[in-house]
C-alpha cells in the first residue's frame, strides 16, 4: 500500500516533509513516519483501546490518525511548530467526517515536547528521533515522574532511534529493552531502519 493510498483511506493529508530546518538544533526536521513501517509495527506490537498514546514532533499527525484507525487508541499529538500543529488540526476535522465517533480520543497540543504535562492516562510514548537527546532527556524524567506519581505500565516506541537516545536508556534510566521490530528490507540496508520497545521496569 503506498502512502496516497493511506492518507486518502484516512481522509488526511500527511505527505510531504518539511521545508527548511528548525531554528533551534535541539529540534531535527519533521518527517512522518512511513505509512509501510506502522503498519509493520502494528502487526506486531499490540495497542489497545484502553492505552493512550503520546506521539512527541506528531507534524501533520499522520501516526495518531493510523493508530486510532486501527487500534481505537486515543492518541495525542505534541507538535511545536505552529504551522503543522494547524495542519493536524484541519487533519483532525477531516478525520473525524468518517470516524466521528473517534473524536473524544484523538488530541493535539501546540508546545515544546518537555512541556507538556504528562498525564496519568498517558502509557505509551512515541519518538521518531524528534529532537536532541538533551530534549529527550527531558522528556523522559517527566515521564519516570509521573509514573512515581502514578504507577502504571509504560512503554517507549523509538523509531529510527539515535544512538545517543539507546545510550541514555540503556545507562541511566530503568527502562528495559522489550523488543526490536526490524523493518524488512530496509534494515539490511540501514540498522536504524526499525522500532525499538522499552518497557519500564520496576
Amino acid at each position: 500500500m503506498n502512502e496516497q493510498y493511506y492518507d486518502g483511506l484516512l481522509n488526511i493529508k500527511t505527505i510531504g516533509e518539511q521545508k527548511g530546518f528548525s531554528a533551534s538544533f535541539h529540534y531535527h526536521r519533521y518527517e512522518p513516519t512511513p505509512y509501510q513501517a506502522l503498519e509493520r509495527l502494528l502487526a506486531q506490537y499490540e495497542l489497545r483501546s484502553t492505552d493512550r498514546l503520546i506521539d512527541f514532533g506528531c507534524g501533520k499527525g499522520r501516526l495518531n490518525f493510523f493508530i486510532n484507525h486501527v487500534c481505537r487508541a486515543s492518541v495525542v499529538g505534541i507538535e511545536m511548530n505552529e504551522t503543522f500543529y494547524q495542519q493536524a488540526l484541519k487533519n483532525k476535522i477531516r478525520y473525524l467526517k468518517k470516524h466521528g465517533d473517534q473524536i473524544e480520543r484523538i488530541h493535539f497540543q501546540c508546545c515544546l515536547a518537555e512541556e507538556y504535562l504528562i498525564e496519568p492516562s498517558d502509557n505509551r510514548f512515541y519518538f521518531f528521533n524528534p529532537f536532541s537527546v538533551q530534549i529527550f532527556m527531558k522528556v523522559i524524567h517527566n515521564i519516570l515522574q509521573s509514573v512515581e506519581e502514578n504507577p502504571r505500565d509504560v512503554e517507549l516506541i523509538l523509531y529510527y532511534a539515535s544512538d545517543d537516545y539507546r545510550y541514555f536508556l540503556d545507562n541511566q534510566t530503568i527502562f528495559e529493552l522489550k523488543d526490536e521490530i526490524i523493518l524488512p528490507h530496509l534494515y539490511e540496508h540501514n540498522p536504524y531502519e526499525k522500532f525499538l520497545i522499552y518497557r519500564l521496569a520496576y
